[in-house]
């Protein structure tokens, strides 16, 4: 099994890195071919670099690690070759007003989950998954010990979320799921209860991770 990571910047870098580690194999695509390249070389021969339509075609997952508005451009013109594959996506509605302040850039009510899984093709498999916490948290507490930091994830599709599971654990992780993708909102940054920045910053495990879906939403 291979899994795409489109987009190597501090997500993707961070996914890559923890899948490598957990014996996932990884094909890197970007914008700028030469930080995948050098990110594969980096992490050994369970990642190698590719063109993002070579990456995609050759891989059973997808995770589109770019801004939702990259998103917004990109899934269009590779979608045919997502048919049938799992899309995993972290993607958070956020931008930045003029004085450099985090703002949503979604109206409330509506996700970067409903956003991105309306982008796919009927046959693909979407999930929300890997933007739950910051990323240089995410990059720094794979592994954790003694209790494994948790991540959450939001899916309606049954092979969607096995996947991410198994993913979610190999990168060093417990998967918890928030719902379905109607529960993406909540698992997304800014204002969504679930997220890392909803949970003043904490970084729960697989107690209170499920615990805090179970709670009504503020």
């Amino acid at each position: 099994m291979t899994t795409a990571i489109v987009g190597v910047g501090n997500i993707g870098s961070a996914v890559a890195r923890h899948l490598v580690t957990g014996g996932e194999s990884v094909v890197l695509a970007a914008k700028g071919a030469s930080r995948a390249e050098e990110l594969a070389d980096e992490l050994g021969p369970l990642a190698h670099a590719a063109s993002v339509r070579d990456a995609i075609a050759g891989a059973d997952t997808v995770v589109f690690a770019v801004w939702l508005d990259t998103m917004r451009e990109l899934i269009p013109q590779v979608a045919p070759l997502l048919d049938g594959k799992v899309v995993i996506d972290p993607s958070n509605p956020i931008a930045f007003d003029e004085k450099g302040r985090i703002v949503r850039s979604l109206p409330e009510g509506q996700s970067a989950g409903s956003v991105a899984a309306a982008l796919l093709p009927a046959n693909a498999h979407y999930v929300k998954a890997f933007g739950t916490l910051a990323a240089e948290v995410l990059a720094a507490n794979a592994n954790r010990t003694p209790r494994r930091a948790a991540l959450f994830y939001a899916t309606d599709d049954e092979s969607a979320a096995a996947t991410a599971e198994r993913l979610i654990r190999a990168a060093g992780f417990d998967p918890v799921k928030a719902g379905g993708l109607a529960a993406a909102g909540r698992i997304e940054a800014p204002g969504g209860d679930l997220h890392q920045f909803g949970s003043d910053g904490e970084v729960v495990d697989l107690d209170q991770a499920r615990a805090a879906v179970n709670d009504a939403h503020p």
